[in-house]
C-alpha cells in the first residue's frame, strides 16, 4: 500500500521497512500494521489537536509535570511553541506510561519509542497471529469473566500502585490474547496524586470493567472494587498483593443530590460516547 505520509520518515530512517495495511482510524490517532525486519509492530499516528476530539483534555494532563520551566510557561501561555510542547506531553504520556506499567507488571503492549508523533509498539495478536479481539467482541463463560475480571482488576491496582490511572478504561480498549486481557491506549492516563479527578476517573474504569464482565457473572455487579481500591490507596494500605473483597462498609449519610445529578449527567455523556465508539467500529477501518 502507499506509505502514510506521517510514516514516510520513518521508512526513510529504516525504522519501518513495510507499511502493510491500515488498522483502525478513530478520533485521536491511526493505527497501522507494519513490518520491522522480521517483526510485525503497530504504528500509532497521533492526529493533531485541532483533529482530535477527545473530549475534556484538560480535567486529563491536570497535574502532569513539565521540567523545563520555559516549556511549561508558553503552556500556560498558548502560544504556538506552547501548543507545540502540549502536543508533544500528550503524546510521549503514553510511551511514558506504556514503559511503567510494563514494569510495573502490568500487560501493556511494548513501546518501541514514538518518533515526529508517531508510536511504534507491539502488536497484540491471537493464536493464529491476527491481530487480537477487544474485550467488547469477546464472549465468556461465567467462570472465565470472573477470572479475567480479577486479572484486569489487579492491573488496575498495579496501575495505581505505580502512580497512574487509565481514566478511559472500558471493554473497548482492553485486548484479549491467549493468555488474557492486555491494556491499552494510555495518552489520557493521569498523575494519581496530582489530579483531583483521579478517583472518579478510577472509579468509572472499574465499573466499566465490572458492567462488561457482569454480563457474563451478574454477581460482580454486586460489587464495589474501585471504591475499595481507592479506600486502600488513600489509607497507604494498597499493594498488588492486597486481596481484595469488592465489598465496602455502608455510609448511611444522606444523599448529595446535586452530586447524583452530576453523576447522572456523567453517565448519560459516557454511554453516548460508547455508542459513538459502536458506531465507528461498525463502520471498520476508514472511518474518521
Amino acid at each position: 500500500m502507499k506509505v502514510p505520509s506521517r510514516l514516510q520518515p520513518l521508512v526513510e530512517d529504516g525504522l519501518i521497512d513495510d507499511v502493510l495495511y491500515p488498522l483502525m482510524s478513530g478520533k485521536e490517532a491511526d493505527i497501522f500494521v507494519v513490518r520491522c525486519g522480521r517483526d510485525i509492530r503497530c504504528a500509532k499516528i497521533y492526529k493533531e489537536a485541532y483533529k482530535r476530539s477527545f473530549k475534556k483534555a484538560a480535567t486529563y494532563t491536570e497535574g502532569r509535570k513539565v521540567r523545563n520551566s520555559r516549556r511549561a510557561r508558553a503552556m500556560e501561555r498558548g502560544s504556538s511553541y506552547g501548543r507545540k510542547q502540549q502536543e508533544e506531553v500528550w503524546q510521549n504520556a503514553e510511551v511514558d506510561a506504556l514503559y511503567r506499567l510494563a514494569a510495573a507488571d502490568v500487560r501493556v503492549p511494548q513501546p518501541y519509542g514514538c518518533f515526529d508523533g508517531v508510536l511504534l509498539m507491539e502488536l497484540i495478536t491471537d493464536e493464529e497471529g491476527d491481530v487480537a479481539p477487544r474485550l467488547g467482541d469477546v464472549t465468556m463463560s461465567a467462570e472465565q469473566a470472573l477470572e479475567d475480571h480479577a486479572v484486569l482488576v489487579n492491573y488496575v491496582v498495579r496501575m495505581l500502585c505505580a502512580g497512574l490511572v487509565h481514566g478511559d478504561l472500558s471493554e473497548f480498549n482492553v485486548l484479549v490474547d491467549p493468555q488474557g486481557p492486555v491494556i491499552i491506549d494510555l495518552p489520557q492516563a493521569v498523575d494519581a496524586a496530582a489530579n483531583n479527578n483521579a478517583r472518579a476517573m478510577l472509579l468509572r474504569d472499574v465499573r466499566k470493567v465490572t458492567e462488561y464482565y457482569g454480563l457474563f457473572a451478574p454477581e460482580l455487579l454486586d460489587s464495589h472494587y474501585g471504591e475499595e481500591i481507592w479506600e486502600l490507596y488513600e489509607e497507604g494500605e494498597l499493594s498488588p498483593e492486597r486481596v481484595l473483597t469488592g465489598q465496602i462498609e455502608q455510609d448511611d449519610t444522606p444523599a448529595d443530590v446535586d452530586s447524583v445529578m452530576l453523576e447522572i449527567k456523567a453517565a448519560l455523556e459516557e454511554e453516548q460516547e460508547r455508542q459513538e465508539r459502536m458506531r465507528e467500529a461498525e463502520l471498520g477501518p476508514d472511518a474518521d
